[in-house]
């Protein structure tokens, strides 16, 4: 009987010595196997040989997982489960559950002391007011705001949430972004929200996308990093996917949708991706990684529609802050309105 013998060529693929090319040696590299300089995609013409697509080891880690998504079988799986989840979802005790996993944002270009500390001051006293209801979990400023957000806050168990690295076009030095989160962790922010470089990972510069992040995170410590993915400028389902993939293995803590700027929002298609991302992540390494909805979620239907994705995809476990988050300002204000059957406009 032939023998077969696994073993891993020049390229880091593993093959078997059936699946070999005739002729090529244990350590032949393969990486022009498919395409033998008439890929078209590859740019090779028949005097540049030396040309090879040797695949990196983001491209390995990305190999594990099924990145080849259908949108149109995404958008089909999100429809069936707010028609078959939302229903049920819309009660008393879930809508307390999406207070207490909102960050509350004030993102504006008219922020300043007075503003944001008189936000802080609705969070403290929200407590005395409404002793009944949970708080938010983590008011979310620019970096500039965290030391007076940090001395000013104290209504317990809300975390200090900042926007770092260039927000939101992450179009900065790596070495500003690094300062900027430096300062921000300095003046008391317990957590880190960053947008990944959208335009590197479009170009397919994963290495320096990858050490960015990574950077980022030794620096964060156990202090929680959220990398926001900008899906909608990704343009499909399998970017997305992949978007999620590469942040959660450069250390994310979280993985977001969205900066709410650009008009780029989260979408219920983009969650779904990123819920099965976390969840395919999870069943290859152990680690819990959270999901974080924002840009443009206003309503207490926008919020149940996001709550049954990830209880659908990654199940009651990821139902609390420190694994799920909405982003949003006019949301609090519309889920403690609905909690007390009247307006309040408490933030």
């Amino acid at each position: 009987m032939k023998q077969i013998h696994e073993h891993e060529c020049g390229c880091g693929h593993a093959h078997e010595d059936d699946e070999c090319r005739p002729g090529h040696a244990r350590n032949h590299d393969c990486s022009h196997d498919d395409c033998e300089c008439n890929d078209p995609a590859c740019g090779c013409d028949d005097d540049d040989k030396e040309h090879l697509h040797q695949p990196s080891k983001y491209d390995a880690a990305l190999a594990r997982y099924d990145t080849r998504l259908d949108d149109a079988e995404v958008t089909k799986a999100v429809d069936a489960i707010i028609e078959a989840r939302i229903a049920a979802n819309n009660t008393k005790e879930v809508k307390e559950r999406l207070l207490s996993c909102l960050d509350l944002t004030s993102l504006h270009a008219t922020d300043n002391d007075e503003s944001i500390l008189r936000l802080v001051e609705r969070v403290n006293a929200f407590d005395n007011a409404h002793p009944d209801l949970p708080h938010v979990a983590a008011l979310c400023t620019y970096p500039l705001f965290s030391g007076l957000v940090s001395q000013s806050l104290e209504a317990d168990r809300v975390e200090v949430a900042a926007v770092s690295g260039g927000f939101p076009s992450s179009q900065t030095f790596t070495e500003v972004k690094v300062a900027e989160t430096a300062m921000a962790l300095h003046e008391g922010a317990t957590e880190i929200d960053v947008v990944m470089p959208v335009g590197r990972f479009l170009d397919g510069n994963y290495e320096d996308l990858c050490d960015e992040l990574d950077e980022l995170k030794e620096l964060c410590g156990d202090k929680l990093l959220k990398v926001i993915l900008e899906t909608g400028l990704l343009g499909s389902a399998s970017n997305v996917k992949r978007a999620a993939i590469l942040s959660m293995y450069s250390g994310a803590d979280f993985i977001k949708t969205s900066t709410g700027k650009e008009g780029s929002v989260a979408t219920p298609e983009a969650a779904y991706v990123m819920c099965q991302a976390i969840r395919e992540y999870h069943e290859q390494t152990g680690r819990m990684v959270g999901f974080k909805a924002a840009g443009g979620i206003r309503s207490v239907h926008d919020a149940l529609v996001y709550y049954s994705i990830v209880k659908e995809v990654l199940g009651l476990e990821w139902l609390t802050p420190r694994y799920f988050r909405i982003g949003a300002s006019s949301l609090a204000n519309a889920l403690v309105n609905d909690l007390l059957g009247e307006e309040v406009n408490f933030f």
